[in-house]
């Protein structure tokens, strides 16, 4: 067996292909998923999966209670589970009261995506919260020397802030979306960035949505407010 412990994909979407793009020369990486082959990397089944050091939970956060009830018995101890759902608060409760005690925890959140780390990764930031050992010191070192920032939080004060950061980020760009073609020749400076920033998550998945919009208890009282702040904006210039 190698020394360096033995990290499992599990979920092989697009942030699960970048994960394993970006690790891949640090440690030995077998990947997970029912539907999307791994390439050239080991292709295993969840209890082989379990059964390594290290597991990142790659899969929409629907599935992730079904996943995490099927890994837990097959899990060693001392293996250091993480998942990295846009969502912090129900995915940490599901480890939490899922996962068997001699497991290590953290819930975790990369604060960007594939088109956002065309260039690499230096620079980037993940969400990162402890939850249960100490392997997260190790894992979080790793990730440093990638060259990403990584910012402990804990899953109530990140979803409080992804409410605003990524709920109202998709509400609008989902909303440009749907007005059909924009305006690209008469444009300002202001709007071209309001465009790109539209266009960088016009992609994600209707899992990913669904999640932000829907799976963060924040989410909805912000979306609220940021609604109401708009008509009112609206409503005083038509005044």
């Amino acid at each position: 067996m190698s020394s360096q412990p033995r990290l499992a994909i599990i979920g092989f979407g697009a942030f699960g292909q970048l994960i394993a793009r970006h690790l891949r020369d640090h440690l030995p990486i077998c990947v997970c998923d029912p539907v999307t082959r791994a390439n050239d990397l080991p292709q295993v089944g969840l209890a082989e999966a379990a059964r390594c050091q290290i597991i990142v939970l790659a899969v929409p956060l629907s599935r992730l209670e079904v996943v995490l009830r099927t890994i837990a018995p097959h899990l060693l101890p001392g293996a250091l589970v993480v998942d990295v759902a846009s969502v912090k608060i129900r995915p940490a409760e599901l480890m939490q009261q899922i996962l068997p005690d001699h497991v290590q925890i953290v819930a975790s959140h990369p604060l960007f995506g594939p088109e956002s780390t065309r260039d690499g990764l230096a620079g980037h930031r993940i969400a990162w919260c402890p939850l249960r050992g100490e392997g997260h010191r190790r894992a979080g070192a790793l990730l440093r020397r990638l060259g990403l920032r990584v910012l402990c939080t804990t899953p109530d004060q990140h979803d409080r802030e992804m409410a605003v950061v990524q709920g109202l980020t998709h509400l609008i760009a989902r909303g440009l979306g749907e007005m059909g073609p924009l305006p690209d020749r008469l444009t300002t400076a202001s709007f071209r960035r309001l465009a790109e920033a539209a266009a960088m998550v016009q992609a994600d998945s209707p899992e990913l949505l669904q999640a932000i919009l829907t799976g963060n208890p924040h989410a909805g009282p912000v979306r609220r407010r940021f609604l109401a702040a708009a008509a009112g904006i609206a409503d005083g210039e038509a005044a």
